[in-house]
């Protein structure tokens, strides 16, 4: 009951609910362009290319474009360039000086590096386009699909519509970051992740149940198995290690005098995963890289290169998910130690007059904290590891079909919890600040305030 009526308090707040429907309605749009076909290509030819997506990387690439891959859509690309571009220039600005000259300008400089982003986000685009396309007669498609066949003006005309799509599927993100709720980008992931859900799931349900293949007990574990993992991935994204700090109490005179009893205690909070998911991206990208190598001209025939396409062409097998653990667990600590500023924090600190008790501010702060995220990033990189390759052990132990299982773990269930439970977070902000109960805390309801 307390539910309901928080989300009938939702409603009431005009600003609220006019966000709430422009968000939707965006993503309605998002969703409907990834059912619409690449002009010259018969829809009704497209069952082998289904086929081919249908688990494994090209399974998982499928997901996030919420299908579109596989249906040779005007959004095939999705929003993964402009994920792509934003890493490249996170990482650019590590090493660049113009780029942390522009990160340290507030608001104008990151309307450069939004720019900056927006134009290498095309670059990226011009080169995975011509890739997607000459690769579907391989995926499936047949030459009769083509109804312009695969020459020039087929090229040219479709390289154009997909950039255009990557490009405007960027542009819905920001507009319903700016006019709606919640991140634009991960929700526009986070929708096309959810979109393939009812089928794996229906999928499954079938293998299990018309098959005799363990029948509705089955599918009522697998459930309660997931719900299981949902929930530790909501205690990852959710845990934090707090650092007591003590604020100097100010005098009448304008200066501070040494904080005692009357001086006020807050505390650090330093997340157990700071990185979120970029540890797995960046590690699912890399984890590409054998399989290409290994079907190169120069390898594809060698022990080595047959060994590369065996073994990482199959996301649920050993050596993929034992690598792919490693490379998360080696990234996060790389992602953590660049997004997390322990000596910017420590000055901040100073300036403020607070001080973590029985540490010296500045560099020994510093240190220190320092010291706390190395020893709090250990475990939560193991933990998001296990997250990550669980999949592979529910096919395994379970038989699960793979597009189901990709739902039990990686990337896909991480993006999902982190984006649903920010999205939440900005709407609990706007009932809390309109004097209402949040959806993410009981309580009585308040009157509201004009």
């Amino acid at each position: 009951m307390k539910f309901i009526e928080s989300i009938k308090n939702v409603w009431k707040i005009e600003e609220l609910r006019n966000r709430i429907i422009v968000t939707l309605s965006l993503l309605l749009v998002y969703r409907f362009g990834a059912q619409v076909v690449l002009p010259g290509i018969d829809a009704s030819q497209l069952g082998g290319l289904a086929e081919s997506t249908d688990g494994g990387l090209l399974g998982l690439l499928n997901a996030f474009t919420g299908g579109a891959f596989a249906n040779a859509s005007v959004f095939a690309l999705g929003i993964m360039p402009y994920i792509s571009a934003s890493i490249v220039v996170q990482l650019m600005g590590i090493a660049i000086p113009y780029l942390q000259k522009l990160q340290k300008e507030g608001a104008s400089g990151q309307k450069k590096i939004t720019q900056i982003t927006r134009w290498l986000t095309i670059a990226i685009c011009l080169l995975q386009a011509p890739g997607y396309l000459a690769s579907l007669p391989a995926l499936g498609i047949p030459q009769s699909a083509f109804l312009l066949g695969t020459g020039g003006l087929f090229y040219f005309s479709s390289v154009i519509i997909l950039v255009t799509g990557c490009i405007f599927a960027m542009w819905l993100g920001e507009k319903i970051t700016d006019k709606g709720i919640g991140n634009g980008i991960s929700l526009l992931i986070m929708v096309g992740i959810i979109a393939t859900l009812p089928q794996s799931f229906v999928q499954e349900y079938a293998a299990r149940v018309t098959e005799s293949n363990g029948g509705l007990i089955m599918i009522l574990i697998e459930l309660v198995v997931w719900f299981v993992i949902i929930l530790a991935s909501i205690m990852l994204v959710m845990a934090v290690r707090k650092i007591a700090v003590q604020y100097a109490r100010r005098t009448a005179s304008g200066g501070y005098e040494k904080a005692a009893a009357g001086g006020s205690r807050q505390y650090i909070p330093l997340k157990l995963n700071a990185s979120g998911v970029m540890p797995i991206i960046f590690a699912q990208a890399i984890m590409f890289v054998p399989g290409l190598i290994g079907r190169s001209s120069f390898m594809k025939d060698t022990a080595a290169g047959l060994w590369m396409q065996t073994n990482f062409s199959d996301i649920f097998g050993f050596w993929y998910n034992l690598i792919f653990a490693i490379l998360i667990i080696i990234f996060t600590y790389f992602y953590t130690a660049i997004t997390v500023p322990t000596n910017k924090m420590a000055d901040d600190l100073k300036r403020s007059g607070g001080f973590i008790p029985g540490i010296r501010p500045g560099s020994e702060t510093s240190e220190y904290l320092d010291k706390i995220m190395s020893q709090i990033t250990l475990p939560g990189s193991i933990f998001l590891a296990l997250i990550a390759i669980f999949p592979a052990f529910i096919v395994k132990l379970m038989n699960v079909t793979q597009g189901w299982a990709l739902f039990f773990g990686g990337t896909s269930l991480l993006i999902m919890v982190g984006v649903a439970i920010d999205t939440m977070q900005q709407i609990n902000s706007y009932l809390l600040n309109r004097h209402y109960d949040g959806l993410m805390k009981t309580g009585k309801n308040r009157k509201a305030v004009a």
